[in-house]
């Protein structure tokens, strides 16, 4: 398993308790096809290897700008033909034995993380950001965001490794909130800013991949109503034309 996107590098204070609501940072999604095929890229190289695609083809990618021979070059490590879904080779079952839960399949997974918080861009986003060292966790690694989570910080090599200071304040209600502040330990390949910007690119691209014609629906929404506006005053015009002399 090669790796995924995960923690920051001086996190913001990120409170939460049971029942409290849960603080997401923004997401800065992009559409530039730039950032989308850096994220395919991330994607690609470490997640893939756990989590499938399995309702996205390869040949999908030619959207974001990519062409057929680069797809087969340098993204398709999985399937043999570019117009094969992004499946993976592990089996749920021997997955559930390794990490306790059956790593879900991320065609859709920002719409579904949507449904649960409001956002699933700005989840995703917090929770690559979001990993810290954990001793009392099988992989070694938990998530403020995701608390006992079964993955384990994959890409902690381009981000470093973080730990985690946990404190107690009251809630005014008499009970106590949890607040962890996340702080680097141990520096990794990337800065902080350089982290954040290949999270921002994965969380981009798994947007994208959920609703590849998003952006397209959107423009022919803008054009529809525009020209249903310019219909409205046409007809409101010839009806004015066609009423001036009866009245």
């Amino acid at each position: 398993m090669k790796k995924l996107l995960t923690s920051l590098l001086f996190a913001p204070l990120l409170a939460f308790a049971s029942g409290a609501e849960l603080h997401l940072d923004k997401a800065p999604v992009s559409t530039d096809p730039a950032a989308l095929q850096n994220g395919a890229k991330l994607f690609v190289n470490y997640c893939l290897n756990c989590h499938g695609a399995s309702y996205m083809r390869y040949n999908r990618l030619q959207e974001l700008g990519l062409s057929e021979q680069a797809i087969k070059d340098n993204l398709m490590f999985t399937a043999d033909k570019v117009g094969e879904p992004m499946r993976i080779a592990m089996q749920r079952d021997e997955a559930k034995a390794w990490f306790g839960a059956a790593p879900p399949d991320l065609t859709v997974i920002s719409r579904s993380r949507a449904s649960e918080f409001g956002s699933g861009a700005d989840w995703l986003y917090t929770y690559l950001r979001s990993f810290y060292r954990d001793s009392e966790r099988p992989t070694g690694w938990n998530n403020v965001v995701f608390e006992n989570v079964g993955m384990p910080h994959v890409l902690y090599e381009l981000q470093g490794e973080q730990i985690a200071k946990v404190t107690e304040k009251d809630d005014g209600h008499g009970g106590k909130i949890k607040e962890v502040s996340l702080e680097l330990a141990k520096p990794g390949k990337m800065s902080k800013e350089e982290y954040d910007k290949a999270s921002a690119d994965l969380v981009s691209y798994l947007v994208w991949m959920g609703e590849p014609m998003a952006e397209k629906r959107k423009n022919i929404g803008t054009a529809v109503i525009a020209f249903l506006g310019l219909l409205f005053v046409l007809s409101y015009l010839l009806k004015k034309n066609y009423w001036k002399d009866i009245h």
